[in-house]
C-alpha cells in the first residue's frame, strides 16, 4: 500500500520561521560554518523546508558519545524486541520511531546530569581522551539514537519482514529452518539494499528538490522537544503522565475484560442472527457499531492514527467505506459472486469449492513441493469474498500508483529530478560539505559480501530456503531497478509503491509449486528495496539535522544488524515456547497468539507459490476476471486527471487521490473493519477537531500523546505477558470471552455444514 502521508502541510514549532539569524540547538551563539551566506537563493527552493528546517550548524557538537551508543543500542534492543513480541498478536502493536524520540529525551539529560565529566585517557588511538559526559544532551544525539533503534523497520513496519519465512515455515507448515538459515535470511534481506542505495544518495538525498516530506515531521518533533519550553506542563511532563494512564489502563482491555477490545453490541442483541452478526461483528464481519476502548485496536495495522494528516484519513477512509460497505455487501448479498454465500463474509483462510477449511498440508510433498494428485483430488482453492477482492484492489493499487503520480507530478519528478543536476546547491547540501563524506568503497563492499552471503545461503541451504541462485540474482536487479524511481517519487510526493504482489506474482509464473522460493524471492525483491528507501529517508532526516554521514552509515549497519537478530530470537523463543501459536484451530478461544499477520503471509505463500497464480488467477483459477482490475487501476487516475483538467476552478477534484482510495484496504486482512472504524474516529477527532479548534495545543502535545499511548501499552503488555502469561493464569468469564459473535463466520448458503453455525 502507497505510503499515505501525501502532500504535508507541516505546522511549523513556535521558532521555525527562523532562517539566516537562527541559533543552533544546544549552541551559545548562531554558527554559520564556512561562513554560508544565507542570500535568499542559497536557501531551499521548497516552502515546507524552509519553515521547517534551521540553516545553521554548529560543527562542535559531539555525536560519537557514550549516551548515544548506550541509548541507541538499549532502544534499538528493546524496540525490536517489543515489536516482534506484539507481531504474533491479535492486535499486533508496533511501537514506532517518535516512541523512541519522546521516551530518551529525559534519560538523555539524566545522564548528562549524573554521569561524570571526567576525561579517560585511551592510548594508541588519534583522540587520547574521552569522556561518558562530554556536556549536555544535544539534538545530533539524539536524532542517532532515533535512527539506531528505527534501523531495522523499513518505515516503521515493526519488525525484519523476513521473520515472516520462518514463521510460516514452523508455524504454518510445520516444517523445520535452522536458526542459522533464519538469521542469515533476516540480515541478508535486510542490509542488501543498503549497498546500491549509498551509492544512489547524490541522486535521491543531496538535491535540495528531494525533500521527503515525512522527515520534516521527525524535524519539527526534534525541534519541539530541543527549544527552551517555559510552560508549565513540560512535554516531558506531559508524556510521563499520558504513559502512567496508557500504562495502567491496558489492564483492563489486556487481562481483567477483554472483551472492552470488541465491543460488538449488535451481536449481544442478535445473538442466534448469522446476518446480523456479519454486519455488527467488527472482527468477523462489516464493524457497523463496532466499538473499542483499547489503544492497540487503534493503532495495530495502520499505526497511529494521531501523525496521520486529515486529507489522508479522508481519503483512506472513503475506499474503505467504498470496499467494505459498498462492494462486500453488493458482491455477498447481492450477486453472491464466485458463490460468496459458501464461505465466511471476512475470513483470510482458505476453503474448498464445499465450504470446508482447505488442507494446505495434504497437497504439500516430502520435498516442499505441490502434490498435484492431492491437490486435484481436494480441488481448487476458493476464497473469502474481502480476501479475493484485497488482492484486485490490489492490483489496482498497483497500476494506479504510477498512472497517478504519471499524471499528477509527472512534470514535477522530472523538473525537479533536471533541477538535481542543474541546481543550485541549497544551503543545508553546502552545510554537509564540512563533514567527512562516506567513501565510495563502503558500498561497494557491503553490496558484494551481501551478495557472496546470499548465494552462500541459496546454494548450500537450498533445502531450508528453496530460493535457486538465479532467483535471488533476477529478485536483486528488481530491487535494483525499482529503487531510484521509487526513491524519487517518494521523495517528492511522499507515496512508497511496494513490489510485494508483483514480486510474487512473477516468481509465481515462473517457479510454481514452490512456497518457500516465492516467498523468498518476494522478501528479496521488495524489502531490500524497501530497505533501500528507508535507507534514504533517513539519510534526508540525517542531512538536515547536519550528522556526520559516516556517523549515519554505521548506526544504521550496525542497528539492522542488531534489530534483526533480536527479531529472530525472540521469534525463536516464542515459537518454541508457545504451544500451538498461530494455529488458531488449535489455540484456546480468547488466546491472543493468532499470529494474524502471518495467517495472510502463509496464505499469500499457497496462492502465489505452491498453488501458483494460474491455478487462482489464470485460466486453471476461479478469480481470473480480477486482473481486470489492473487495467481499471491503471486508467481510474486518468480519467481523474481529465476531471480535473476539464473543471479546473473545483479545488476537491485532485484531492481524489485514487491509490490512496483503491489501496485503502490494503491491511485487510489481517486489519479488520473495527481496526480502521477506531483508527479514522481518532484520528477526525485529533487532525481535524483538535488541530483546528485547539491548534496550539496539536502542536506541542499531539506526537507526545501517540509516543506516550504507545509505550503505556507496550510496557504492560509484556508485563502482563511474563507475569501472568507465561504462569498460564487467565481469567474465564464472560467479560474475558471474546467480542461474542461466533455466528459472523458462518456461511449463508444452506447445506454447508460447519462446526458451530447453524445448518440450513
Amino acid at each position: 500500500m502507497p505510503n499515505t502521508m501525501g502532500s504535508l502541510e507541516l505546522e511549523a514549532p513556535p521558532s521555525a520561521t527562523a532562517t539566516a539569524t537562527a541559533t543552533a540547538p544546544n549552541s551559545k551563539k548562531p554558527v554559520a560554518p564556512n561562513d554560508v551566506d544565507d542570500a535568499e537563493d542559497d536557501l531551499s527552493p521548497i516552502e515546507q523546508v524552509r519553515l521547517i528546517v534551521i540553516n545553521t550548524d554548529d560543527p562542535t557538537l559531539p555525536v560519537w558519545t557514550f549516551r548515544m551508543w548506550f541509548l541507541g543500542v538499549l532502544s534499538c534492543a528493546l524496540l525490536s524486541f517489543l515489536n516482534q513480541f506484539f507481531a504474533y498478536r491479535t492486535e499486533p502493536l508496533v511501537i514506532t520511531q517518535i516512541t523512541v524520540q519522546v521516551a530518551t529525551l529525559p534519560i538523555g539529560r539524566f545522564m548528562a546530569a549524573v554521569l561524570p565529566m571526567a576525561e579517560f585517557r585511551i592510548p594508541g588511538l588519534r583522540r587520547r581522551t574521552f569522556s561518558l559526559n562530554p556536556g549536555p544532551f544535544n539534538m545530533k544525539e539524539h536524532v542517532l539514537i532515533s535512527i539506531f533503534a528505527n534501523a531495522g523497520s523499513a518505515f516503521g513496519s515493526g519488525s525484519a519482514y523476513a521473520v515472516g519465512i520462518v514463521n510460516i515455515i514452523k508455524a504454518f507448515y510445520l516444517r523445520s529452518i535452522s536458526f542459522f538459515a533464519g538469521w542469515l535470511l533476516i540480515i541478508t534481506t535486510q542490509v542488501l539494499g543498503y549497498g546500491w542505495a549509498g551509492l544512489l544518495r547524490k541522486y535521491a538525498v543531496e538535491p535540495a528538490h528531494m525533500w521527503w516530506p515525512s522527515t520534516l515531521v521527525q524535524v519539527s518533533l526534534f525541534r519541539a522537544l530541543h527549544e527552551k519550553d517555559d510552560q508549565r506542563m513540560s512535554r516531558a511532563k506531559f508524556f510521563i503522565i499520558a504513559l502512567i494512564c496508557s500504562f495502567s489502563w491496558y489492564v483492563v482491555p489486556g487481562y481483567l475484560f477483554s472483551t472492552l477490545t470488541n465491543i460488538s453490541w449488535t451481536c449481544w442483541i442478535f445473538s442466534k442472527s448469522v446476518t446480523a452478526q456479519q454486519i455488527g461483528s467488527g472482527m468477523k464481519g462489516l464493524g457497523l457499531g463496532a466499538l473499542t476502548l483499547d489503544w492497540t485496536v487503534v493503532a495495530s495495522f495502520l499505526f497511529s492514527p494521531l501523525i496521520c494528516p486529515f486529507f489522508a484519513i479522508m481519503n483512506i477512509f472513503a475506499g474503505y467505506a467504498l470496499v467494505v460497505y459498498v462492494a462486500i455487501p453488493l458482491a455477498y448479498w447481492g450477486f453472491n459472486l464466485y458463490g460468496a454465500d459458501r464461505f465466511p463474509i471476512f475470513s483470510s483462510n482458505l476453503f474448498t469449492k464445499q465450504g470446508q477449511a482447505y488442507n494446505i498440508t495434504a497437497i504439500v510433498n516430502s520435498n516442499f513441493e505441490l502434490d498435484l494428485a492431492k491437490y486435484e483430488d481436494q480441488g481448487r482453492i476458493h476464497l473469502s469474498t474481502l480476501f479475493a477482492f484485497t488482492y484486485g484492489f490490489g492490483f489496482a493499487t498497483i497500476a494506479s500508483t504510477l498512472t497517478h503520480v504519471g499524471f499528477f507530478y509527472g512534470r514535477e519528478i522530472y523538473e525537479r529530478y533536471r533541477a538535481s543536476y542543474k541546481g543550485k546547491e541549497d544551503i543545508h547540501t553546502r552545510l554537509m560539505r564540512r563533514y567527512k563524506d562516506i567513501p565510495s568503497w563502503w558500498f561497494y563492499l557491503l553490496l558484494v559480501l551481501t551478495v557472496a552471503v546470499s548465494l552462500a545461503l541459496c546454494i548450500f541451504l537450498n533445502k531450508q530456503v528453496q530460493l535457486p541462485w538465479w532467483g535471488l540474482l533476477f529478485a536483486s536487479a528488481l530491487a535494483f531497478i525499482f529503487t531510484l524511481p521509487v526513491s524519487i517519487i517518494t521523495a517528492t510526493t511522499n507515496q512508497t509503491p511496494g513490489l510485494n504482489i508483483i514480486t510474487e506474482y512473477i516468481m509465481g509464473v515462473i517457479n510454481p509449486g514452490h512456497p518457500i522460493a516465492n516467498v523468498c524471492f518476494k522478501t528479496y525483491g521488495y524489502m531490500s528495496m524497501a530497505q533501500a528507501v528507508s535507507f534514504l529517508n533517513d539519510f534526508k532526516l540525517g542531512h538536515y539535522m547536519k550528522i556526520p554521514p559516516r556517523s549515519m552509515f554505521l548506526v544504521q549497519f550496525i542497528g539492522t544488524i542488531i534489530a534483526g537478530t533480536v527479531n529472530m530470537a525472540v521469534a525463536w523463543w516464542l515459537l518454541n515456547s508457545i504451544t500451538n501459536i498461530c494455529q488458531t484451530q488449535l489455540l484456546p478461544p480468547d488466546s491472543p497468539w493468532t499470529c494474524p499477520n502471518d495467517r495472510v503471509f502463509f496464505d499469500a505463500s499457497v496462492i502465489w507459490g505452491l498453488a501458483g497464480p494460474k491455478r487462482i488467477f489464470g485460466v486453471q483459477g476461479n478469480y481470473q476476471a480480477m486482473n481486470w482490475f489492473f487495467l481499471g487501476g491503471a486508467v481510474g487516475p486518468f480519467l481523474v486527471w481529465l476531471l480535473h483538467k476539464a473543471f479546473p476552478d473545483k479545488s476537491w477534484i485532485p484531492l481524489i487521490n485514487l491509490p490512496v482510495l483503491l489501496g485503502a484496504t490494503g491491511n485487510m486482512p489481517p486489519a479488520t473493519p473495527l481496526n480502521y472504524n477506531a483508527w479514522v474516529l481518532v484520528g477526525t477527532i485529533f487532525n481535524f477537531f483538535v488541530f483546528r479548534y485547539r491548534k496550539k495545543w496539536w502542536q506541542r502535545y499531539n506526537y507526545v500523546l501517540s509516543a506516550a499511548m504507545d509505550a503505556g501499552v507496550a510496557f504492560m503488555g509484556v508485563l502482563l505477558y511474563f507475569c501472568l502469561g507465561m504462569e498460564n493464569r487467565a481469567l474465564n468469564w464472560w467479560g474475558t470471552g471474546g467480542e461474542h459473535c461466533d455466528l459472523a463466520s458462518c456461511p449463508t448458503a444452506k447445506g454447508i455444514p460447519v462446526d458451530g453455525c447453524p445448518t440450513k
